[in-house]
């Protein structure tokens, strides 16, 4: 196919476009190899001239002495962002069922109470969360970290919203051939909501593994703390802003390579 002026313009464009934008990423990976010379260089270099891996063995060595290792925090993140996402799928696609599909009383009072909480950042709810957390005694537990991310208003919308699509001859037809209602759910909802549970599972993760709420308000034993809130308080303190300048370059890269 012949190319146009325009076309050839268009292309070009979005392009430099692109590469202009995978500046960042191409940066935060070298910044991570980066010697201590290189990280305080001016104007910074956005390639890496003499990578090392130094920063890493700061990072996973260098604090394995102390009372919680780097290991730790890792673990916590991996253990909480999966159960978190499992639980919100169950929870989320459940309730996107029931309130597009099933007929029940309070149908339409609960569906309001969603949209209206729709509007509430999660900033404004940090107070009840802490008295709720705290009244049921789940403080310093994986739980403290998971239970805020189980009610989640984005995730039941979007599953409302795309099941609602889902024909109700389809639906009506499984129960035709005897399917019972969990049957309907497991073999016909669930299946076609995939590319749902998909944006779910990337939203749900983006907002768990960058969270440090929990482990600031919820949660007082270290052990029991995450990745994100470590890597926030790596650098923290006079003494730090130098030496642990490697190892902050080296623990955001960790922190940015699961949500790419």
């Amino acid at each position: 196919r012949k190319w146009s002026f325009s076309g050839v313009l268009l292309v070009t464009g979005l392009t430099a476009l692109a590469a202009f934008m995978l500046l960042p990423i191409v940066y935060i990976f070298n910044h991570a190899f980066k010697p201590l010379d290189e990280l305080f260089l001016f104007p910074p270099r956005i390639i890496v001239q003499q990578p090392t891996f130094r920063n890493f063995d700061s990072l996973f060595f260098a604090t394995a002495g102390d009372v919680v290792p780097f290991t730790r925090y890792l673990f916590n993140s991996l253990l909480i962002a999966a159960v978190t996402i499992s639980c919100v799928i169950m929870v989320s696609t459940m309730a996107g069922y029931a309130l597009s599909k099933l007929r029940f009383g309070m149908k339409s009072v609960m569906m309001g109470l969603i949209y209206v909480s729709l509007m509430f950042a999660a900033e404004t709810v940090s107070i009840p969360r802490y008295l709720i957390i705290s009244g049921i005694g789940i403080n310093d537990t994986y739980f403290a970290h998971i239970l805020p991310f189980l009610a989640s208003p984005v995730a039941v919308f979007l599953m409302m919203a795309f099941i609602g699509q889902i024909p109700n001859d389809l639906i009506e037809a499984a129960k035709l051939d005897g399917a019972s209602e969990p049957a309907i759910f497991r073999r016909v909802v669930v299946p076609l909501s995939a590319p749902a549970v998909a944006t779910i599972s990337i939203l749900t993760f983006q907002g768990v593994w960058g969270d440090t709420e929990a482990s600031t308000l919820f949660v007082q034993e270290e052990t029991m703390k995450n990745l994100a809130y470590y890597v926030q308080t790596l650098v923290n303190g006079a003494q730090n802003n130098v030496a642990g300048q490697g190892m902050l370059a080296a623990a955001s890269l960790l922190m940015f390579l699961p949500n790419i």
